[in-house]
């Protein structure tokens, strides 16, 4: 394909997508930062969507197949005629116990850098408070919580670092712009939590570019994502209730 048309299927993907994302999130952070200071306000992840049991779970299991829309998108849009079928999205399964240790690894690594750039940011008052988890408790509650960390761990990484490498490999760009450019907009579309989910998903994004770029495997990077997100949906309850100061509950 020519750049142009390259470029128009980024933006089109990016559109259904995390870029949206972006722009939504762009319009919350200025939206909160004209209400007040982000350190007396809150953002809750995992919405309860109904009161009504059944329809709260139907919502959330419709709301996760629609974020994974995309990514089966760009599967078929990088399909290969030729075996391994997802090797241009750095997909394979020819070492699923490496990828789950170093996935791991990572998680550990980055998970525990996170907390800290997150409670920084709220000492400062550059963060709001966030709820990771807004479920009531089912019996359904954890499963989903689960399958919603590997939303986010599929989507992000799938499509900000498999797809948009290979893409715009393909337009000519080098590898460390790519880089930049997807750890700014895996930032940009965390801006809803302020500016210390910016700059934390930033870093992340740099480190998980850069070690893209030497492996060309996003297995691990989606191990690790999952893990991270499922640790905090999951723990959220415990965490908030030993120190609900740093996620503005009982404000």
């Amino acid at each position: 394909m020519s750049r142009a048309r390259i470029h128009a299927e980024v933006l089109i993907v990016l559109g259904l997508s995390l870029g949206l994302s972006a722009l939504y999130a762009i319009v919350q952070l200025i939206d909160a930062s004209t209400r007040g200071p982000l350190s007396g306000q809150t953002t809750t992840l995992n919405p309860s969507r109904s009161d009504r049991e059944i329809f709260d779970l139907l919502y959330q299991l419709l709301s996760l197949l629609g974020d994974l829309v995309p990514v089966a998108l760009v599967c078929y849009l990088l399909w290969s005629a030729t075996r391994p079928r997802l090797d241009r999205l750095g997909i394979d399964f020819t070492r699923p116990g490496r990828d789950a240790l170093q996935g791991l690894g990572l998680a550990i690594v980055i998970g525990a850098g996170g907390i800290g750039i997150y409670l920084g940011a709220r000492a400062l008052g550059l963060a709001v408070g966030v709820q990771a988890n807004g479920l009531t408790e089912h019996w359904w509650t954890i499963p989903v919580l689960l399958l919603s960390a590997f939303r986010a761990g599929a989507s992000e990484e799938v499509i900000v670092i498999g797809y948009l490498f290979a893409r715009l490999r393909e337009a000519g760009w080098k590898d460390w712009t790519i880089i930049v450019g997807a750890a700014v907009l895996r930032g940009s579309y965390h801006l809803y939590q302020g500016w210390g989910g910016f700059v934390g998903n930033l870093i992340m994004g740099l480190i998980f570019g850069w070690l893209y770029s030497r492996t060309r495997r996003v297995l691990p990077l989606v191990i690790a994502h999952t893990i991270i997100d499922a640790v905090v949906f999951v723990g959220y309850p415990w965490a908030a209730s030993t120190f609900p100061a740093l996620f503005g509950v009982g404000r």
